[in-house]
């Protein structure tokens, strides 16, 4: 299965709804800003996180933001601009 870059941005009232979306979404990607994360996920594994946050959120309340950014064969910052500051993805190295 493909896997693709997303970006999940988020509005959550409640301050333990927001650290338990938060916590998920550390779990599967890297936290970018405040209430942004950068996820490589497959369709299985989106699927899996969306219905996860969407146990968490209050629907009247709570927003999340998904925005699909292209294949995970295209770097992230190909299709990224940054004004200030250059984000810098952060090294994933396997521990075994």
């Amino acid at each position: 299965m493909a896997r693709r870059h997303y970006l999940f941005s988020y509005d959550i009232s409640d301050d333990k709804r927001r650290y338990r979306v938060f916590k998920v979404l550390e779990s599967w990607g890297d936290h970018a800003q405040f209430s942004v994360f950068f996820a490589e996920l497959n369709p299985t594994e989106l699927v899996r996180l969306k219905t996860k946050l969407d146990r968490i959120i209050k629907h009247g309340d709570d927003q999340i933001l998904i925005l699909d950014c292209g294949p995970d064969t295209d770097p992230l910052e190909k299709g990224l601009e940054c004004l200030g500051r250059a984000y810098c993805p952060p090294t994933r190295v396997l521990v075994v």
